[in-house]
C-alpha cells in the first residue's frame, strides 16, 4: 500500500488494474492446458475414458481444497492469500505434461484442481469486493480478462503443438513465467483483512435456497465452457481427423469470443437487461452446439464452438451480481452460486469423457446442446432485484463480500480504512 488513502480513486483504479490481471494469469494457465491435452493423453497412452477419469480429479481436488480458502485469507490477509494461491496454482501446470501413466496424472491433476479452486474463489472474491468499492459493474470485465489469458495461452499452446514442442518444456516455462506475473500482479489488489478477534470462517456452509437457481444457470453456462476448453481439440482431432494445428486453433477460437463478449457484456447488460442478454445468450450457445454435432468439416466445428463461447461469456459475472442481491446474506450467496458453478466447470470434462466413452463425442455435444437450451429457459432468474440493469450498490450497512463476516481494508499505518 502507499501512503494515499485507501478508498481513494487512484487507488481504486489500481487494485481494479491488479486484480484485473491476477485474472488474466489465471486464465492463461487453463488455456496453456487445454490446447495440450491432446498431447498428454497421447503421451500417457490414455483413450477417452480413461482421459475423462483423469479429468475428473481437478474437480475432486477443487472440492476438497476450495473450502480452505476462507481460512487461509483469514490467516494471510487477502492479498498474501491470494499470492500464495495464485503461485500453487500457476506453478501446478507443470505437472500433468510430466505424468507418464493414468495414476499419475491423475494424482497431478487432483493437486492442480486443488490450487485452481483456492486462487478461483480468493480473485472472484476480491474481483466482487473491488466492484463494491470502485461503485459500478467491473465483474464482466474481469471474466473478460480471464478469457484473455485463456486465448493468449491457448495461442501459445497452438503454436507450440504445430511446432511439435514437447508439453513438458513448454509447460515448465509457462508455469514460471506465469508465477512472476501473478506475482507482481497480486501485489497491487486490494488488502483485504478480517479483525484480529473474529472467528476463523466454517469449513463448509451450503448455499442459501436463493442462490441455488442462480447457481443452476450458471451451473449449464460453465458446463459447456469447461467441456469445450479441454474438449474441442479432441472433438476435432477424433471426430472430424483434424491436424494439430487445426485442433488447437479450435480452442483459440473459443477463448477469442468469450474474452470479446465478456468485455462488451458491462454494455449489453446496461442497455438490454440481464434477462434479455443470457436469453440472447442461450440461443446463440444453442446454434452453435447444433453446429458442431452436425459439422462435417472442422472449419464449421470452429464457428460452432465459437458461437457457444460467445453465448455462455457472460452469464458467470451475472451469475455473482444477482446472487448479490437475492437474499440478506450477498457473501454466502456469492460463494454457493461459486461453488456450483466453478464445480460443473470442473466435472464437465469428465462427464463428457464418460458419455463419450459410452457412445460418442458427438452425443457429448449434443448434451452441451441440451444445456445451452435449459441457460435459455432459466434466464429470468438473473432478473435483478434492484436497479433494473447494469450495476447496484449495496444496501446501507452490508458487509463486505470477501470471505470473513466483517473484513475491512487495510490502511497504511496511522490511516483510517475508511478515510
Amino acid at each position: 500500500m502507499t501512503g494515499e488513502p485507501a478508498s481513494s480513486p487512484a487507488r481504486l483504479r489500481s487494485a481494479r488494474l491488479a486484480i484485473a490481471a491476477v485474472f488474466c494469469v489465471h486464465g492463461a494457465v487453463t488455456g496453456s492446458l487445454a490446447t495440450r491435452i491432446p498431447w498428454i493423453q497421447e503421451h500417457a497412452g490414455l483413450g477417452p475414458g480413461a482421459l475423462g477419469l483423469a479429468l475428473a480429479f481437478p474437480a475432486l481436488g477443487a472440492a476438497l481444497a476450495m473450502p480452505l480458502a476462507g481460512r487461509v485469507n483469514h490467516r494471510l490477509g487477502a492479498r498474501t492469500a491470494l499470492r500464495v494461491l495464485l503461485a500453487a496454482w500457476t506453478l501446478s501446470l507443470a505437472l500433468p505434461a510430466l505424468s507418464p501413466d493414468l495414476p499419475v496424472l491423475c494424482a497431478a491433476l487432483l493437486v492442480y484442481g486443488a490450487a485452481s479452486g483456492m486462487s478461483d474463489v480468493a480473485m472472484n472474491a476480491l474481483g466482487v469486493e473491488t466492484e463494491n468499492r470502485v461503485g459500478r459493474s467491473i465483474m464482466s470485465s474481469l471474466h473478460g480478462m480471464w478469457s484473455a489469458g485463456a486465448l493468449l495461452g491457448s495461442a501459445a499452446g497452438t503454436a507450440a503443438a504445430h511446432l511439435g514442442a514437447d508439453a513438458r518444456w513448454h509447460h515448465l516455462f509457462a508455469a514460471l513465467a506465469l508465477t512472476a506475473a501473478g506475482l507482481v500482479a497480486a501485489n497491487g489488489v486490494l488488502d483485504v483483512r478480517s479483525p484480529a478477534d473474529e472467528p476463523a470462517p466454517p469449513h463448509f456452509a451450503l448455499p442459501p435456497r436463493s442462490a441455488l437457481l442462480i447457481g443452476a444457470v450458471g451451473f449449464c453456462a460453465v458446463f459447456a465452457e469447461g467441456a469445450s476448453l479441454d474438449w474441442s481439440a479432441v472433438y476435432l482431432r477424433d471426430v472430424l481427423d483434424a491436424d494439430a494445428g487445426p485442433a488447437a486453433a479450435c480452442t483459440t477460437a473459443f477463448a477469442l469470443t468469450m474474452a470479446l463478449a465478456r468485455f462488451a457484456g458491462d454494455r449489453a447488460v446496461d442497455r438490454f437487461g440481464a434477462v434479455r442478454t443470457v436469453r440472447a445468450g442461450g440461443v446463440l450457445a444453442t446454434a452453435g452446439g447444433l453446429l458442431v454435432v452436425t459439422a462435417r468439416h472442422p472449419a464449421a466445428a470452429i464457428g460452432g464452438f465459437a458461437l457457444i463461447g460467445l453465448g455462455v461469456a457472460v452469464v458467470v459475472p451475472l451469475a455473482f451480481a444477482a446472487a448479490a442481491r437475492s437474499g440478506p446474506e450477498p457473501a454466502r450467496a456469492i460463494a454457493g452460486v461459486a461453488t456450483i458453478t466453478y464445480t460443473s466447470g470442473l466435472i464437465a470434462p469428465s462427464a463428457i469423457g464418460a458419455v463419450a466413452d459410452a457412445t460418442s463425442l458427438v452425443v457429448s455435444f449434443a448434451l452441451v446442446t441440451a444445456l445451452a437450451v435449459v441457460l435459455t429457459a432459466g434466464a429470468s432468474v438473473l432478473r435483478p432485484r434492484a436497479a433494473a440493469g447494469g450495476w447496484a450498490p449495496p444496501p446501507t450497512g452490508a458487509k463486505p463480500l470477501v470471505y470473513g463476516r466483517n473484513m475491512t481494508l487495510a490502511a497504511p499505518a496511522g490511516r483510517d480504512p475508511r478515510a
